[in-house]
């Protein structure tokens, strides 16, 4: 992104805290303090790099360095920040791991930048307490698959909350109920249309 600021954070596996540094910089900094030796093969990895730009009709949105969309759940929760895809769930929706890695960003507050720390010990990123994932049939830069999806995951925004958009199937962010309000009453088929699945929600 042109002209825009980028920082680096630093995922501390040991301690569960960010090591913060800020660049002012067009182009990502350097950590000045190296990381432990304990984590150095897995900082020589891909980087879960955090772009706020735009998503086809999703508006301006979170991906990773891969441009691959960033999705919020709604059974999680932000305060406190608690994960609650696991098993099963977490293969469809991989979350956003910052153990060990290094974290440029791009368009994001900086402050808003946080992890939660999964059962398996791993530091999963959040954003305003939201943790954060991938969708798996996201295959490529671009796609947002995800949205909409069990009526519970959507795109995040900069700031952690739902995209607006509408995904590729249809299924677009709740509206507030004022909005909801003026809509003209549901069908007498309440699933005609819901793009909601039925299932387990993810």
């Amino acid at each position: 992104m042109r002209g825009a600021r980028v920082g680096v954070l630093t995922a501390i596996a040991g301690l569960g805290l960010l090591g913060l540094t800020a660049c002012g910089s067009d182009s990502p900094g350097t950590v000045s303090a190296p990381l432990p030796d304990q984590q150095k093969a897995a900082a020589a990895g891909p980087r879960p790099n955090l772009v706020a730009q735009e998503v086809g009709t999703l508006g301006v949105v979170l991906t990773d360095q891969e441009g691959k969309t960033l999705y919020r759940f709604d059974k999680d929760t932000a305060k406190p920040a608690v994960s609650s895809c696991y098993d099963d769930c977490a293969k469809k929706w991989p979350p956003l791991i910052a153990e060990g890695r290094q974290l440029t960003f791009t368009g994001v507050e900086e402050s808003a930048i946080g992890t939660v720390t999964r059962k398996d010990g791993t530091k999963q990123v959040t954003i305003n307490g939201w943790p954060m994932y991938t969708f798996a049939k996201d295959t490529s830069a671009g796609d947002f698959n995800g949205q909409g999806q069990g009526g519970t995951w959507f795109a995040a925004t900069p700031e952690g909350k739902k995209a607006a958009g509408t995904a590729p199937g249809g299924t677009s962010a709740p509206q507030s109920p004022k909005t909801q309000a003026s809509q003209p009453p549901p069908s007498s088929d309440s699933n005609a249309g819901s793009g909601y699945d039925s299932g387990s929600g993810y």
